[in-house]
């Protein structure tokens, strides 16, 4: 967190606010470069691709710190979540159909 502007770990509204902005404007430009990729003939950039990921991977990083967690404390309960949603893999059936309370 030594590269964050201050600002957004000294007030958690703007930190919330720098992290949803910033995953929005990160994961446009994979977006576009995906999109240009299959629906304008550009070649994809593997490279400029992984180091977008990585802009996108750090403003998750800031979330998890403004709101008290360690990402990979978040990245494993997304892991604990699916294994319990999709035991077996995924399935489309359990995908469109799921339990009440899980989100």
């Amino acid at each position: 967190m030594r590269s964050v502007n201050p600002e957004s770990l000294n007030d958690p509204v703007k930190g919330l606010s720098n992290t949803a902005l910033g995953l929005c404007g990160e994961s446009g430009e994979v977006a576009d470069m995906v999109k240009k990729h299959l629906h304008q003939g550009h070649e994809l950039d593997k490279e400029h691709l992984a180091k977008e990921l990585g802009d996108v991977t750090w403003y998750l990083a800031l979330g998890a710190t403004i709101i008290g967690y360690e990402l990979e404390d978040i990245l494993q309960m997304n892991i604990d979540k699916l294994r319990k949603r999709y035991p077996d893999g995924f399935d489309s059936q359990k995908s469109q159909h799921r339990e009440k309370g899980d989100e």
